[in-house]
This record gives C-alpha cells, structure tokens and sequence, in this order.
C-alpha cells in the first residue's frame, strides 16, 4: 500500500499530462453508466478505455497560450476530478507561468519547467524564420501564417472549454435548470458519455415531490432517457398501460379544469364570441372537434336559455377520440345524453349528433350539416393535434381548415397553447417545453399543496405524458405539435378567413374569472385576440375567425 503511494505521488509530481491515458482515467472520469432497452441502467465495462479515451481527447487536452514571451500550460480547472470522483473548484486547479516552481503536491496546478521549452521554441523559430528567408525571399510571411493558424486552433478550443466550465459550475452549485439544458444539448449532439453522466446528475436532483422544477426535471429526464434510447412511442405506449381507471382519469382532468383557469378561459372566451355571433340566430349547428367530456357547452346552453326573446334551437356536433372515450368511460352517447338531460332542464331545444372518430379523418359528410342552420365551429386545444404538412403530405391541419372555410360558418374559434413546439428541432423544442412547462407547473404549485398525491396524479396522468411526447417522439409519433398565434393567423388566412373581434364583454368575464384565483396569472388583449399567462409567459390564445 505505501508503495504504491509512494508510486503516485511520484507519478503527480511529474505532472498530471505525463500519466498514460490509463491512469488518467482513473482521476477524471466518474463512473458512467449505460442502460439497455429496458430503459433499466446497468454498470458499463465493455468499452469503457475507448469512451473514456475519447472523453479525455476532446475535455481533458491542455491548453497553452503565449503569455509575455513565456509558455503557459493551463491544466483545466473545470475537468480535473480527485480520485473519489469529485470536482475539484477553479482554485485547486490554477494555471502557472512555465518558469515557476511548485510542490510537488500541488498535483492539479503543477507546470512543466518551461526555461528550456521556451529557448528551444525561440531558437527553433528563428532558425525556421532564416530558412524561409533563404527559399522564400525576405517578404514571406509564411511563419506568420503559421503562427495565425496556431492561434485560429487555440481559439477554436476556448468556447469548448469554456462550456465544460459552465457544466461543472452547474452541477457544482446544482443548477438543476442549466443541467437538464446541458443534457439536452448532450443529447442533440449525440454524446453519449456526456449525456448519461448529466442524467446520472439528474436523477439525484429531481422528484415527482419537489419543487416545481424538480417535478417537470423528473418527467422531462424521462424524455430524454427515451429519446436516447430511440423508444419514445414505447415509454408513451407505457404510460398509456399505467392509466388509472377511466373514474379515476376523469377526476384528475376535472381538477386540473379546476386548479388552473386555462381550460376555463379558453371555453369561455370561445362561448362568447359564438353567443355574441349567435344573437340574432333561430337555429344553431356547433360543430366541435374535440368535445371530450361536453363541459365547455353547459355555460352555453345555460346563456342560451336565458336569452331575451328565448332560446335558439341548438344542435352540437360532437367529434371524438379514443383518449376521452377512455376517459369518459364511454362513447359519445354519455356526452349526449347528458347535454340533453340540461337543456331539457333549462327549456332550449337540443340535438345531438355523434361524429365517434379522430379529427384527421374527418370529411365533409360525417358533419351532418343541415341547410337553415347557422354553423359554428370550435377548436378548442385540438389543431395542435393534427400532422401539417411537416409530417404528412396530407396536411390535416390545413386541411380541416379549407374543409371548415368551404361550410362558411358565421364564426370559428380558436384556442390553443401558446408554444413553439411543433416544427422547431429537438434543442429549441426541449429549451421551449422547459420554458413552457415551468410556467404550468408553478401555477399548479400555487394552488394544490405539494403533499397532496391528487397533484402527483393530476401531473402524472395530465401533463407527463406531452411533455415525454414532445421530447422523446419524432415524426407522426410526435402528436403535440403546438404553434404560436402568430403561426395559426397565417394558417386561417391562407384558408381564406378573416379575424372576428372579441367582445368586450368576453374580457370583462374573463377578468371576473381571474379574481378567483392567484394574483400572478394575467390577461392581455392583442391584435383582437386573448392572452392568459402566468408571470412573464404566455400560456394560452384565444381568438376568432369568420
């Protein structure tokens, strides 16, 4: 044992730069680890001298640059590890002038005695300069150019350096925001070794118990554990397995509706401008394309009844999927029948006509549009939904919007999440969904205590699974595809609508909603659409066309 003391410290001293890659390893590298298809990770030995070669190649290489005409060796402060694996801090990793001395047991800052590199390095220069001079003539400037060079490969090296720097800093003061972004930028690169040592970070920092942060880092870690592991649709085909029964899924939707006013202010800013189209009409046809559990039209159909001069005939169209069947428990006949049952209940004339399929394979005849009728038509957090033309030459999302333009309905809404996730690539989309979600999970923390295991369920079974989709899923696998208003104003004008102001009434209401919950959501009116956010960030759009 104390041989082999005696052996390392002899090796330290003789500077870190002179170890062989081998022993090296042992002083930078922690231990990594690789998972198989299981998504289950296991101690990785095969191929570890490779990886870890490749690791010291490209963040443990020295660096040097000229520093009153002596050589300077600066060993990288942020990418020495002591043996037990840990970071050592900037100040036990400083850089030193090549003609100064140190102990030997200033390990990590030792230097190489630079006296007899700097003469050689001078006397070689200037032979090199009076050959050139010789051959080349006396205007060449072929040393500078190499000298140029030299310094263009140094420079290139910096920013590298400089970001494994920032990496350390992170996990040294546990960053857990700026390490999920480093994983992320691991996993768009395709480092492998980079990205599981960060997710080895992660799993030590987030919690489903936690902090907001912590919460959507748990779910978002998973996404990226997918996605490196190319089973994206596998984990959300998972999820989908582990649903809690449809009762039980049913109430956490209804608490989500509950807690955050998102769904509530995009159903009532979408019922006020159709009721303030509506006005004046006798028959009314609603045609909406995801009607889920029909809550948004019980506000609605009450408004209805107690209009002056009485009630229109009311007539819905409700288009499904097989995510709120399950929910439901059910079909469209339950949406049906207890519609039905309230407007009985409130005297206004009611149909229903179930349209039991998926938004993309709608055509014209499963509308069951009647001549006489006066059409609406709702698109409440459902556009996202369809593949445009990024992902399928069919280009549902267009498409819906000529099908509905070619029925000339007196008024569309529109209600959606205001993010950016859709055609964008995989590092601005993650650095979007964190962005995003932090917001969503804040306001969800503002109002359902962290030990309440509703709020788990509710994030769990609610927003996890968009989040892993939108991170972990490429392609037509990737189905929440969200775009800014901006993005949705071009798609209905090209489909040839025109914008239909909102009441002034429908901000008023929206307004009296808001008071009944946390002072730090706000409302914005712009270019004749609707804002809700949380804080600084926008959450939600709302608009109308005709």
């Amino acid at each position: 044992m104390q041989a082999s003391q005696q052996q390392r410290s002899s090796s330290m001293s003789n500077g870190l730069y002179h170890q062989p890659i081998r022993e090296v390893e042992a002083y930078y590298l922690p231990q990594f680890r690789t998972f198989d298809h299981q998504l289950r990770y296991n101690d990785c030995s095969q191929g570890t001298n490779s990886l870890a070669r490749n690791f010291y190649e490209r963040y443990c290489t020295l660096e040097s640059s000229p520093a009153n005409g002596d050589a300077v060796y600066n060993s990288p402060s942020t990418v020495s590890f002591t043996p037990n694996g840990s970071p050592l801090s900037q100040q036990d990793s400083q850089s030193h002038p090549a003609d100064q001395h140190h102990s030997p047991d200033n390990t990590y800052g030792s230097s190489i005695s630079g006296s007899c590199i700097t003469d050689e390095g001078n006397d070689f220069k200037h032979k090199l300069k009076e050959l050139e001079t010789e051959m080349l003539g006396p205007d060449s400037n072929f040393l500078d150019s190499y000298d140029s060079s030299f310094q263009k490969d140094i420079n290139n090296t910096a920013p590298e350096m400089d970001s494994w720097r920032q990496i350390m800093e992170a996990i040294s003061s546990r960053d857990l925001k700026q390490i999920l972004i480093f994983c992320a930028k691991a996993v768009s690169d395709s480092d492998l070794l980079m990205a599981q040592w960060l997710m080895d970070e992660l799993r030590q920092m987030v919690s489903v118990t936690g902090e907001p942060l912590q919460r959507l880092g748990a779910y978002m870690l998973e996404g990226l554990v997918a996605r490196l592991a190319s089973s994206g649709s596998n984990i959300c085909k998972a999820l989908r397995c582990k649903e809690p029964a449809s009762v039980e899924l049913l109430s956490y939707m209804h608490i989500l509706f509950e807690v955050c006013p998102y769904f509530k202010f995009g159903y009532m800013s979408a019922n006020g401008a159709i009721a303030e189209a509506m006005k004046d009409e006798n028959r009314v046809h609603i045609i909406d394309f995801q009607i889920a559990q029909g809550s948004q039209w019980v506000t609605l159909i009450q408004a209805f009844a107690a209009r002056p001069g009485g009630p229109p005939h009311i007539r819905i169209t409700g288009i499904d999927d097989s995510m709120s069947a399950y929910a439901r428990g059910g079909g469209l006949d339950i949406v049906g029948k207890r519609l039905s049952k309230l407007a009985k209940s409130v005297k206004v004339p009611f149909e229903f006509h179930a349209a039991a399929m998926s938004g993309c394979d709608v055509q014209l005849e499963n509308l069951g549009v009647r001549p006489g009728e006066t059409l609406a038509v709702n698109f409440a957090f459902m556009l996202h939904h369809m593949a445009d033309e990024s992902v399928s030459t069919q280009n549902h999302r267009d498409r819906l919007l000529r099908l509905v333009k070619s029925l000339s309905p007196k008024v569309v809404t529109l209600v959606e999440q205001e993010s950016n996730t859709n055609t964008a690539a995989f590092y601005p989309r993650f650095l979007e969904t964190l962005n995003y979600y932090t917001a969503m999970f804040e306001s969800i923390d503002a109002t359902l205590p962290r030990d309440r295991k509703e709020r788990i369920n509710v994030e769990q079974h609610c927003l996890a699974r968009e989040v892993v989709n939108i991170i972990a899923c490429e392609g037509p696998e990737r189905v929440e595809r969200h775009e800014l208003l901006g993005k949705w104003r071009l798609r209905f004008k090209m489909a040839g609508f025109t914008p239909y102001p909102l009441s002034p009434l429908v901000n008023g209401t929206i307004k009296s909603l808001l008071e009944n919950y946390c002072d730090k959501y706000r409302l914005e009116e712009r270019d004749g659409a609707l804002y809700l956010g949380w804080r600084n960030r926008y959450l939600v759009a709302s608009c109308a066309w005709k």
